[in-house]
């Protein structure tokens, strides 16, 4: 039998030719990691107010201050993730290293999810800002969906083409959009704010428990920077200093911004309108109750170009966020290998970014006929981006008890020793309460917890089909390869 098998002089030896596994380049420095997380920050100061308000009514200020607080929790952990494992994918490659691929392709799921809803959310909100050059933008139901869609669509477009926004056009958008908004606070602060009329505000329309944790949760929507920031870690130079020091930046700009715009809207107006009139245009709110005429003159179009340009780019950065993470994910065979395929002509993953929009499109249906559909986006949004952030405090927690020894260039402190174990308390405290808002959320909002569960049920599916179909190769060719030996054994 091992005559039949052994080579013979003359045979040509097969070697399988290596597979290079192409690498972005890394060329971001601190002020493009930074530019894109806030971004997408600065870009939810313009929704998120309107739907934490929805239910959280006057204890809008206190929602997102609980908020702020895991978000910091949750910086940091990503910060420290992101610095040991400098790769794109952010929390579903930490899951990855630490739970394995089925872990990890769970996290990345959710991270499509509040991806897609990103890209539906932050469309949705352009038409009213632009509602003050075309009052239909924001009056009309119908003609302000129809735009949503048609600028999902553009720049799906234009995505599968390969045109994106420089880094260069994102910091200094980033700069204007970072000034505008602490214009907006000093200002406000100097003309609008009254303690008397806040503090009255909030005790009046306090809300009941369950809408208060609700309103914790929408209050999430406004920290998205944190996964885009990681996603780029592959790109950028010397990540495990650079992300973190951006991080903490971002940090620190998004409190003290959230808590100036937060403040200053309750005392600008009633938190009845603040829930309804300019629910999907806070921000505009804010300028149109100013009470000096040449500064709400110069400001209310300044926010109005300047939301709708960064709600564009945040949109697009949702699109392009979602085709990057398919390539991680595809790169380990979590997700059909279609979503990875790239255009031969354009060099772009066309098909993940054809199926991503028109799954994000399809969700902005609702607008038509729905009054809650803003709100019902958020909790949407939420479902997936805790159950990511879940994750990400899980795989810090698992990586310090399973592989102690790694280079850490960032490292969380505040540790309790378990075992022998430094593990993290931030990191305990983030996935506590992240994980239990993440229930409450699912027992209380219907429409989240049916549509949320149905996209991840649908993703273990197709991932289970695929590890079926890789597997059954295998069994096929250990099948062929008995039925070759027992011939071979007929033989001798």
């Amino acid at each position: 039998m091992s005559d039949i098998w052994r080579s013979k002089p003359g045979d040509r030896v097969f070697r399988p030719r290596r597979i290079k596994r192409f690498r972005l380049r890394r060329v971001l420095g601190i002020p493009a990691v930074f530019s894109a997380g806030y971004g997408n920050v600065g870009s939810s100061i313009y929704y998120a107010l309107g739907i934490v308000a929805l239910v959280a009514m006057g204890a809008t200020p206190v929602a997102l201050g609980i908020a702020g607080v895991l978000f910091i929790f949750t910086a940091l952990t990503y910060a420290e993730g992101t610095a040991a494992l400098p790769e794109a994918g952010g929390s579903a490659s930490f899951t990855r290293h630490a739970f394995g691929n089925t872990a990890g392709f769970i996290a990345g799921w959710a991270l499509m999810l509040s991806y897609i809803v990103t890209i539906s959310i932050s469309a949705f909100t352009i038409p009213p800002y632009l509602g003050f050059f075309w009052e239909p933008f924001k009056a009309s139901p119908i003609i302000g969906t129809f735009a949503s869609m048609g600028i999902v669509f553009f720049l799906m477009v234009v995505n599968v083409i390969g045109i994106r926004e420089t880094s260069f056009i994102n910091i200094g958008a980033t700069l204007i959009d970072i000034l505008t908004q602490v214009s907006l606070v000093v200002i406000g602060f100097v003309l609008l704010f009254n303690p008397t009329v806040l503090i009255s505000r909030i005790i009046d329309n306090w809300p009941s428990t369950s809408n208060l944790v609700l309103g914790i949760a929408l209050a999430t929507i406004a920290y998205t920077g944190i996964e885009t920031m990681s996603q780029m870690a592959e790109e950028t130079k010397k990540p495990e200093k650079s992300v973190p020091r951006a991080m903490i930046m971002m940090i620190v700009a998004v409190l003290v911004i959230f808590a100036g715009i937060s403040l200053v809207s309750l005392s600008a107006m009633p938190v009845e309108e603040l829930a309804s009139e300019w629910a999907r245009d806070p921000v505009a709110g804010i300028a149109f109750y100013l009470p000096v005429e040449i500064i709400r003159t110069i400001l209310k179009p300044l926010i109005a170009v300047l939301a709708g340009t960064i709600l564009l780019i945040a949109t697009n950065a949702g699109i392009i966020g979602i085709s990057r993470l398919a390539f991680s994910l595809g790169s380990h065979g979590l997700v059909p290998p279609a979503l990875s395929r790239v255009h031969s002509k354009f060099k772009t993953p066309y098909i993940a970014i054809i199926v991503f929009s028109i799954i994000a499109i399809a969700l902005l249906v609702p607008g038509f006929f729905a009054t809650d559909v803003f709100a019902n986006m958020g909790a949407l949004y939420a479902v997936g981006s805790l159950l990511a952030f879940m994750f990400a405090h899980a795989s810090i927690i698992g990586l310090r008890i399973r592989k102690p020894e790694m280079e850490r260039p960032f490292k969380l402190g505040w540790n309790i020793r378990i075992k022998g174990r430094e593990i993290p308390v931030s990191a305990m405290i983030g996935f506590a309460a992240t994980a239990t808002i993440w229930v409450i959320i699912l027992i209380t909002q219907e429409y989240s917890r049916w549509v949320g569960l149905g996209w991840m049920a649908a993703g273990l599916i197709i991932y289970f089909i695929l590890r079926l179909r890789k597997r059954k190769p295998t069994e096929e060719w250990k099948i062929k390869a008995g039925e070759v030996e027992k011939k071979s054994k007929k033989v001798l």
